[in-house]
């Protein structure tokens, strides 16, 4: 839901909205520990030194929360360098503990511009080049399919343009361990079946099996695990020290427990090293908002290279044939590596974007370089509407505390 103010009935539904939320979410199907962490981030003084980024945050997360009835929803935003986040619900099932900024959560397919940031630092210091093509780097002993000239390159599996399907053709796994059967063998049979459904780079289809095969590829260029290389390149740099492809001891008692689309709760089952591109970190709200504000530091000098390289548009909508599986968070206009780019639109500045969703787990983080304001928030049930509004109230409220 929007937090713009706008003249006419719009305005008197939010204002309803905001004096009805603490009597409408005790009378709610919600517990009371629930109500309480509501009422808590409704109505303790703003922590954070900007107060009015903190009463947005926690306006909006109290709407957004009780819309969606979601068992948990935390929200983080950043303006300028300074923070606020507020958390709603329960971290799990029984615990009477409301989401923070240190609570962990699997944030899936925003693994993704992890995995671009290390194709930009290593672009950047000549490891590799964007437009090396994949045969060069992968060292998996398996011919990479091609259409003529238009070979897989770097630049196409961090874009979607590589003309790999979605996801890796492969024998369903278990229940209680559904990735088990993503297996690095698995990967490359389904490169020498040749799966390209279309020729790599004309045209753009979603894509976790491009997003692996690029880790992969960038781990062998660098000759190490990719694990490591984004460790020493990216994670330990900025900082990250709760962004992790493995929990450590006690980590498990923060986490944030998912539930299916039935709401049944889904176990913590660990991704397998192959997955490690597309989908298997986990992070926190704090570690994303100071990964959000590493981006946006346009003009230091510090890592100046790697952030053009990792920002730039470099294929745009008009010119791929197909599209598809992007416009989920709001309308693809081109892509960067791993980003989604939105152009400035309206009220709205331009804002790169990425959402992802795992074990029962949707997240959406988005910033604006030019306005230096980000957000990130995170819902732990797999509510495709409601992570659809996610997404939506994220872009309007960049927009509304950063208008164009």
């Amino acid at each position: 839901m929007p937090i713009r103010r706008e003249s006419g009935q719009r305005s008197e539904e939010l204002d309803i909205v905001g004096r009805l939320l603490v009597t409408d979410v005790s009378r709610s199907w919600r517990s009371g520990a629930c109500a309480g962490a509501l009422l808590l981030a409704l109505c303790v003084p703003a922590a954070a030194e900007d107060k009015l980024l903190q009463e947005v945050v926690n306006f909006t997360g109290g709407v957004l929360f009780v819309q969606s009835k979601v068992p948990a929803l935390v929200l983080g935003a950043i303006r300028d360098g300074e923070t606020a986040v507020a958390g709603f619900g329960e971290i799990a099932d029984g615990s009477n503990e409301a989401p923070d900024g240190d609570t962990l959560m699997r944030i899936g397919s925003v693994t993704k511009v992890f995995t671009g940031t290390v194709l930009a630092s290593m672009v950047a210091d000549g490891t590799v080049r964007l437009t090396d093509p994949l045969q060069h780097h992968l060292d998996w002993g398996v011919t990479v399919p091609a259409r003529g000239q238009h070979v897989i390159r770097l630049i196409d599996l961090a874009t979607h343009t590589s003309g790999l399907p979605r996801e890796v053709a492969r024998e369903p796994g278990p229940k209680d361990d559904p990735f088990k059967t993503l297996t690095e063998d698995a990967y490359v049979k389904a490169l020498a079946a040749d799966p390209l459904l279309f020729p790599p780079g004309t045209g753009a289809l979603y894509s976790n099996f491009a997003f692996d095969v690029l880790a992969a590829a960038l781990g062998d260029a660098a000759g190490q695990p990719y694990a490591k290389v984004l460790k020493e390149r990216v994670l330990d740099p900025i900082g990250l020290e709760d962004t992790v492809f493995e929990l450590n001891s006690g980590d498990e008692q923060r986490l944030m427990q998912g539930h299916d689309f039935d709401g049944s709760p889904l176990p913590n089952v660990p991704a397998t090293p192959v997955m490690a591109g597309a989908s298997s970190l986990y992070s926190t709200a704090n570690d994303i908002l100071k990964w959000l504000a590493w981006h946006m530091d346009r003009f230091s000098p510090a890592d100046a290279e790697m952030r053009l390289v990792d920002h730039a548009a470099y294929v745009f909508r008009d010119e791929l044939d197909p599209v598809y599986g992007l416009d989920e968070s709001g309308h693809m206009d081109a892509l960067a590596l791993g980003w989604i780019v939105m152009t400035a639109e309206g009220s709205r500045p331009l804002i790169l974007q990425k959402a992802g969703g795992l074990q029962g787990i949707f997240v959406y983080c988005a910033f604006s370089p030019a306005k230096k304001v980000g957000a990130f928030a995170a819902i732990n049930a797999f509510d495709v509407a409601a992570a659809m509004t996610m997404a939506s109230t994220v872009n309007e409220l960049i927009a509304s505390i950063a208008p164009r």
